[in-house]
């Protein structure tokens, strides 16, 4: 344990010593029955003989601040911290402090940390939380001997901030079986997810004023990102094909992100004649896109469809994918296709912020792609997710056909469902009612800027048990039947 002990310079060295420990105690620093540290180790840590410490020691031990205990060493006596001065008040709120720099003022603008949405709910029996991975006991045990092998072999010092190359090549190899997309490693670089990705991009390609087009409705993290580097937001709505391309004004917002594969949070998959249609556009007018294909792997009616990227012929798409949601959330890896004009402005922002990306998670999983590990559990996932997909779908037509419009864009880990008969407040009010009787929902509401006609639910069935399904829509019902109006007809 190291302290910081700044000596006053008045009085002898074991005097100046003394008033040092006893402040670390006073403040805080040192808490009620810890162990100091060793005399030689503090010693030598403040360039003190050991003699000038055991003084201190001794005379904090005779004025009650310390006790010794043979054979264990010196603690922090009880007491010490209540017989002391009033500690003095936090400071007033954060809020009363002005914003240190426009950044700042951004971020406080833009985003509210308390109240993200699709917060976990403590409490509740059922969540149809979305963005949540399946629990997969398999998976679990994969990963930890996939670490223990990669803790044996990686490298001590810091890895490459641009990511292990057997970790980039494994990504390459990947992209190429399972999206379509043919790139090399030196296109390739590692991240901390996709809220990383956001931040270099918007770091790389916008200064503050600069216009970013977001689809209508979009992900908030990505939404709140762009705003918090200064980003003047442009929208373009979304229908049943995707992205409305002949919607975007003219000229062309500086970066234009979407989700072709899934959109979020409507499901909607972009035509092939859309995606052909914003790359045009892109070339045209010097764009630059970001697709965010956050679960494209898994769809349930046919294989997956190629990646935007994997039509793109004047490298202007900044492709991100990331194992959040195909793994799980805690693994913080995500990976950046570059377009090659703009590879060593994402490698300086990568450096910039962090150095680079863990080493031995990222050996673990090069190895775990490498040896089929991960698309073994891909394939698992997949069956299983298709199996509570279909029972949600069952149960919601069985028991409220006739009270929501149901969007199952055959595909990800989440559907919508828009109520029929009801508005906006109703849709609160039974967010509230169900809350009460322990079902967490998650109104789509606040993934749009300008508020949608209709109110409906994001539903994610990835964190629910199979079992847990059908008694989750009853209570749905049951919540529907106490605070909305009966269905008309």
């Amino acid at each position: 344990m190291l302290l910081h002990l700044p000596l006053d310079g008045q009085g002898p060295l074991h005097a100046q010593l003394t008033r040092a420990l006893r402040t670390a105690m006073l403040e805080g620093r040192l808490v009620e029955g810890e162990r100091l540290p060793a005399t030689r180790l503090l010693a030598r840590e403040l360039g003190l003989s050991r003699n000038t410490v055991l003084e201190a020691y001794e005379q904090l031990q005779a004025e009650g601040c310390v006790q010794a205990r043979v054979g264990a060493g010196s603690f922090v006596a009880p007491g010490v911290l209540a017989a002391s001065a009033p500690v003095a008040a936090v400071p007033a709120a954060i809020e009363a402090v002005p914003a240190p720099s426009a950044f700042a003022a951004r971020a406080r603008r833009f985003h509210d940390h308390a109240s993200i949405p699709g917060r976990t709910m403590p409490g509740m029996r059922h969540a149809f939380q979305y963005g949540v991975p399946m629990a997969n006991a398999t998976l679990t045990s994969d990963w930890a001997r996939a670490l223990s092998r990669a803790a044996n072999h990686a490298a001590p010092s810091y890895p490459p901030v641009q990511g292990l190359p057997a970790l980039r090549e494994a990504i390459c190899g990947y992209l190429s079986r399972r999206r379509g997309v043919q790139v090399a490693p030196a296109d390739v670089l590692v991240v901390n997810g996709t809220q990383q990705a956001i931040a270099l991009t918007a770091r790389v390609l916008l200064d503050p004023g600069a216009t970013a087009l977001v689809e209508e409705p979009q992900y908030f993290a990505i939404r709140e990102v762009l705003q918090i580097h200064g980003a003047e937001l442009r929208t373009a709505p979304v229908d049943g094909s995707g992205l409305v391309v002949d919607a975007i004004d003219l000229p062309a917002p500086r970066l234009m992100c979407v989700t072709p594969s899934h959109q979020f949070p409507t499901g909607a998959l972009m035509s092939l004649e859309r995606r052909r249609q914003l790359l045009d556009l892109a070339a045209r007018q010097g764009s630059w896109i970001f697709e965010d294909d956050y679960d494209g792997e898994f769809r349930y009616d046919a294989r997956p469809l190629a990646a935007l990227r994997s039509l793109d012929r004047d490298d202007r798409v900044i492709y991100v994918g990331s194992f959040s949601k195909l793994m799980f959330p805690a693994l913080r890896l995500g990976y950046l296709v570059m377009p090659r004009a703009l590879a060593r402005d994402f490698i300086n922002a990568k450096w910039a912020d962090d150095f680079g990306s863990p080493a031995i998670e990222q050996l673990a999983l090069a190895g775990f792609i490498a040896d089929g590990g991960f698309e073994r559990h891909l394939r698992r996932t997949a069956k299983a997710l298709r199996a509570r997909r279909d029972a949600l779908l069952e149960a919601l037509r069985r028991r409220l056909g006739a009270r929501l419009a149901i969007e199952d864009s055959r595909a990800g880990m989440h559907l919508v469902a828009w109520l029929r008969d009801a508005d906006h407040a109703g849709c609160e009010a039974l967010v509230a009612r169900a809350a009460g009787h322990g079902l967490a929902l998650y109104p789509i509401t606040p993934f749009y800027l300008r508020r949608p006609p209709r109110p409906g639910l994001l539903m994610g069935f990835a964190g629910m048990p199979l079992k847990d399904i059908g008694p989750a829509v009853s209570l749905l019902a049951r919540c529907m039947d106490e605070v909305l109006p009966a269905p008309r007809g």
